[in-house]
């Protein structure tokens, strides 16, 4: 049996980033993207042959703007239901029931999984049993797969969950459980949700695997995004295979300066990083962020925020590379740290660590979101405060501005 696995969907999920972006065009493209990448998941369902689409989470960003974003998701599903193939889908914490206060009547091969208890859904024909349970509200905290069902003997059974397995580091902790708890429902193949990075979690005879997302949404999430195309049959080994599915691709292009002599050499340097990344992406619409490392004569210059932008961006457009930003963090060569390395690296792993920690960001965030949110939700920033890979996001970005400013004299 062929089952393809997507999750994280975000369907017209509002993209970070773009008001940094001077080309319209790229702008317009990349505010389309969720919806041309789940065109391309029904694509990939039809042209495998899969016997099943499974949905683990997320596929709605939150409320609807308007019924539009609904309106797209059935018509896609209604071609699935054209050629047969039954869909699953399960709710996570950004459509949750709380979270989506429209609605709209859905294609008869479409079964959304219930909200209030662990369900089972058997598919005689198919040999298929699905198991799962999607979010009444946003903030699941318990273990939901410890009530799902025992395995039905001879059939594919198929878990579908949206979660934080083992507490998924950026990702808040919902629906939490441990690898084990998943093993223990002996499934032939448990379809996950919620972290945003493709992610096997367990590789032995019971195999459990995030997706990961269909699209990247913003410049921290890099790299190929799509789906995972599932080989298994009842109490075998499931086989993963991922495909692309993404038509936009943010990348996170760092450069070694160290030992460059002026800003000549640097540019060299990073038009050959540019170029190795947008073949990586195969054709697709790349968008860079571009961070400048390493200890370089050419330091003082990179230091000109405005002018290493304009550099870079006359880099990136003759390789037809969008770039979204240009930092430095290097540093000259005399240069002596202004805190001392054993504090610096404390400084680092506290850091670090409050990054990973979403529900603490949340804490940290709520008396900003209940003065400034709706503003900043608002403007050009398009920052949602509520929103934990959003603010793991901008943690991580204030992380490396701080540590790069305590490891130089000029503060």
């Amino acid at each position: 049996m062929r089952i393809v696995h997507a999750a994280d969907l975000h369907i017209d999920s509002p993209l970070r980033g773009l008001s940094r972006l001077e080309d319209a065009d790229v702008a317009r493209s990349l505010r389309q993207a969720s919806r041309r990448a789940l065109e391309r998941l029904v694509r990939l369902v039809v042209e495998e042959r899969a016997d099943a689409l499974v949905l683990a989470g997320d596929i709605y960003d939150g409320d609807w703007a308007d019924y539009a974003t609904g309106r797209f998701f059935a018509q896609q599903m209604g071609i699935l239901h054209e050629y047969g193939i039954p869909v699953f889908s399960a709710a996570g914490n950004h459509d949750a029931d709380s979270q989506i206060t429209r609605a709209l009547t859905l294609p008869p091969n479409v079964r959304v999984l219930s909200t209030e208890a662990p369900e089972t859904v058997v598919l005689d024909d198919l040999g298929l049993a699905v198991h799962g349970q999607g979010y009444p509200t946003r903030d699941i905290t318990e273990n939901l797969v410890l009530a799902y069902p025992d395995r039905m003997p001879g059939l594919v059974n198929l878990g579908v969950l949206h979660t934080a397995v083992a507490g998924a580091e950026g990702h808040a902790h919902y629906a939490p459980c441990s690898p084990e708890d998943l093993e223990r429902t002996e499934y032939d193949y448990f379809a996950l949700g919620h972290v945003h990075e493709r992610t096997v979690v367990n590789d032995g005879h019971r195999v459990a695997a995030f997706s990961g997302n269909l699209q990247g949404r913003h410049p921290k999430e890099t790299g190929p995004k799509g789906a995972l195309v599932v080989d298994v049959e009842p109490d075998g080994h499931a086989e993963l295979r991922h495909e692309a599915l993404d038509v936009a691709r943010w990348a996170a292009v760092d450069v070694d300066a160290t030992g460059a002599a002026a800003l000549d050499d640097v540019l060299g340097g990073i038009e050959r990083s540019l170029a190795d990344a947008r073949a990586a992406a195969d054709g697709r619409l790349l968008v860079a962020r571009v961070t400048v490392r390493g200890t370089t004569r050419a330091a003082s210059v990179l230091a000109d925020r405005e002018r290493l932008q304009e550099e870079v961006g006359l880099v990136a457009e003759r390789l037809g590379v969008t770039v979204e930003k240009a930092r430095s963090r290097a540093t000259a060569p005399d240069e002596q740290g202004a805190v001392e390395p054993e504090l610096l690296q404390s400084i680092e792993l506290a850091c670090s660590a409050l990054v990973g920690d979403a529900e603490r960001l949340l804490d940290l965030a709520r008396p900003l979101e209940r003065e400034l949110g709706r503003t900043l939700r608002g403007g050009g920033a398009g920052l949602d405060l509520r929103d934990d890979e959003a603010l793991a996001a901008l943690a991580s970005e204030a992380v490396a501005g701080l540590i790069s400013q305590l490891a130089t004299k000029e503060r």
